[in-house]
Formats: C-alpha cells, structure tokens, sequence
C-alpha cells in the first residue's frame, strides 16, 4: 500500500480547504517587504494527512523557513534548501537543528546531500510569462524566459524524485497570476511540467481569505514518486 493510499484509507482527502494567510509570528522588519510566506496551518494540514512521526519532509525553496518550522514542532525530520543567505540565517535562528536547511541552489538539487525523502512541500517562486528577472536567482538575474523557468521547475522535480523513498508524496502550492488584465496560467503550467517527472494524484484548491496575484484561491498540486 503506498503512502497515499495510507493516509487516505481511514478518511477521504479533501479537495478544497478555507484558510486564512496569517502567520504565527512577523517577520523581522528587514523582510517585511518580501513576505510571501505560506501558513503554518497549510503545512500542518498536509504533514496531518501524508506523514507520520519520525518522517523526513523536504522543502526546495525554504525561504524563511515555515514548512521546517512546522515539521520540527511535529515530530518529523526536517530539511530544506534555500538560495538566499539572509533567508538561510533567519530561518536557522528558529530550528533546533538548524544544519537541516542548505544553502544552495535547488536547480542543482541532485548534487546535494539529502537523506531518503519521505515528503516534500514547497511553494515555488511565481513568475509572470513576460517577467524580466529570473525567480531561480532571487530576481537578481535576467530572465532567460517563461519556458526556461517552466523547464527549470521540471529539471528540479525530476532531480527531486531521485531524493525520495518509492512511496513518497510531493505537494506544489501554486497559483495562477492575473496582472494588468494578462493572465499567466502558472499553476496549469507547472502541472503539466512536474507531471513529465512525476505521476499527478490530483490538486487541492485552496481558498483564501486573502491572497494577491489577482486570485483569492491557489492550488496544491499532490504528485507521488511511483
């Protein structure tokens, strides 16, 4: 029986959630401008659902450390890879085994050291279609393009799929992006490429009670390694 399977055979996983953005504690004045944190609720409820005590959880794009944050005060083992020094050194500051989140770049992520992964959950850095910055370098480089970055997001998942154990569970959450009346269909985009590396078990449509990115909803993307 895979994991999936496991942890939905008591009770169905639900397909739509309500959830507030809120955060359990501010981040420090210096990145207050570059919040785009997830919520701890939306971490625990899918660590709830996919995992157990003891299981490692891996986050690619770590940022400030939430989905770490959450595994540790829930008995599993975390590890994250973030690109950002400042980022890096915050986040360590909260873990108690702050080792655990590298820092590295996530489009080299076969090449890092990385126990057998159980489950991972991210939020992938967004990008408009006619974006100038690269997302993969903290939009401190020029954008070699939309399909580039969407090639990016499938290099790093199928280097993904190598870190983790055979029944293991990947979550993406991800929205689509409305600016200045062009909308960018990321998150349909993103799907179709993680599922050239990964098997698609479905998504889950969050909505929110506020969000941005001309949308009140994103979507969780639930993948597995088989």
């Amino acid at each position: 029986m895979s994991r999936v399977e496991n942890a939905s055979s008591s009770k169905a996983v639900r397909t739509c959630l309500s959830l507030k953005l809120e955060h359990a504690e501010e981040l420090p004045s210096a990145f207050q401008d570059d919040d785009v944190r997830y919520p701890e609720g939306l971490v625990e409820y899918f660590l709830r659902e996919y995992t157990q005590v003891g299981d490692t959880v891996l986050d690619p794009f770590a940022g400030y450390g939430t989905t770490l944050i959450v595994a540790e005060r829930l008995g599993r083992v975390p590890f994250g890879v973030e690109l950002n020094e400042a980022k890096v050194n915050y986040a360590r500051t909260k873990l108690t085994r702050p080792e655990c989140l590298i820092q590295g770049d996530s489009r080299s992520l076969a090449s890092i050291d990385l126990p057998a992964i159980d489950f991972s959950i991210t939020s992938p850095p967004y990008m408009n279609k006619d974006d100038l910055e690269d997302p993969f370098t903290a939009y401190q480089a020029k954008s070699k393009g939309y399909q580039a970055y969407l090639h990016d997001i499938r290099s790093i998942y199928g280097q993904l799929r190598r870190h983790m154990k055979p029944a293991g569970t990947i979550v993406l959450e991800v929205a689509n992006l409305k600016l200045g009346g062009q909308v960018t269909t990321l998150a349909w985009d993103v799907a179709q490429q993680v599922s050239q590396v990964l098997h698609f078990e479905g998504e889950v449509v969050v909505c929110w009670d506020k969000y941005g990115y001309g949308y009140d909803h994103s979507y969780c993307l639930v993948y597995t390694a088989l």
